[in-house]
């Protein structure tokens, strides 16, 4: 090649990759305003209200009772909703950190207890379901709630049969649902699959940046299909293995959010006891 030619062959690739690159970030835009459009409503707000008891020698102990949201996923029209586990007792990750269980740290002895009083899920059109939390996976991090009555309509909700696939370096679209201080608005962020995880059961990690991913929020790949959903993996003791917690550059050792398949989901979820209609 000659000289000339070289110089011509670099210089039509200083031009063309940037509009490529775009390119590709807009058709990832486009897949992702789809995906948005057909499924913003499946992500529900999930509202708890928590007693909490907090106790460490030489300080006493205290009480307190807070509200917080969560962000849920429906998975059925009649409203059962999944979450991850941690958002409804976020004690229990605060007490094994400061207990140094495991991880040959100085225990502290700390112990914070949570009790749920209330639960309401918020849906996309301003209704308060009042809840209940009817199943508990804490080896998988899962939470499921459900209405404690019926809804009047049928709830828009995501079929975790037709589940998708991810491979490494993949990127898939993450609803939420923000909080109040945004107007309760629904939101998409794009993540990049980090790691395939296939032992001791199949799961994906992704990157650290800072998005508006929340525990909770489901995953799709870019053709649409129903990855799975985020919850915490705890390890007492473990190696986090580095990387952020979600956006935040400090990760305690042993947590970290993963996106768990929607077909571990769905096994799960057919333990979920059936609404009991009042009579």
């Amino acid at each position: 090649m000659s000289p000339q030619s070289r110089f011509t062959t670099i210089v039509l690739a200083l031009a063309i990759g940037p509009a490529l690159a775009a390119r590709a970030a807009d058709e990832i835009a486009v897949k992702g305003r789809e995906i948005f459009q057909k499924y913003q409503h499946v992500t529900v707000t999930v509202q708890l209200v928590l007693k909490s008891k907090m106790s460490m020698p030489g300080y006493g102990g205290r009480s307190n009772e807070s509200k917080q949201d969560a962000t849920g996923t429906t998975i059925d029209p009649s409203g059962l909703t999944v979450l991850s586990l941690s958002a409804t007792d976020p004690g229990s990750i605060l007490s094994g950190m400061a207990s140094g269980e495991g991880d040959g740290g100085p225990d502290l002895k700390f112990k914070m207890e949570n009790e749920l009083t209330d639960v309401k899920i918020l849906t996309h059109d301003g209704a308060e379901l009042p809840a209940e939390v009817v199943l508990r996976d804490k080896d998988l991090d899962l939470a499921f709630v459900r209405p404690k009555q019926r809804p009047a309509a049928p709830m828009p909700a995501i079929d975790l049969s037709h589940a998708g696939e991810a491979q490494l370096l993949d990127q898939v679209i993450t609803l939420n649902r923000l909080g109040k201080v945004a107007g309760r608005a629904y939101a998409a962020s794009v993540e990049r699959i980090s790691a395939v995880v296939l032992k001791p059961r199949t799961f994906y990690a992704v990157g650290g940046d800072a998005t508006a991913t929340t525990l909770g929020s489901p995953a799709f790949t870019l053709d649409g299909q129903l990855l799975g959903v985020f919850v915490l993996r705890i390890i007492k003791g473990g190696d986090s293995g580095g990387g952020g917690l979600m956006g935040f550059n400090f990760q305690p050792e042993g947590l970290r959010p993963i996106i768990l398949p929607a077909s571990t989901i769905q096994k799960a979820a057919k333990q979920a006891p059936e609404l009991k209609e009042k009579l």
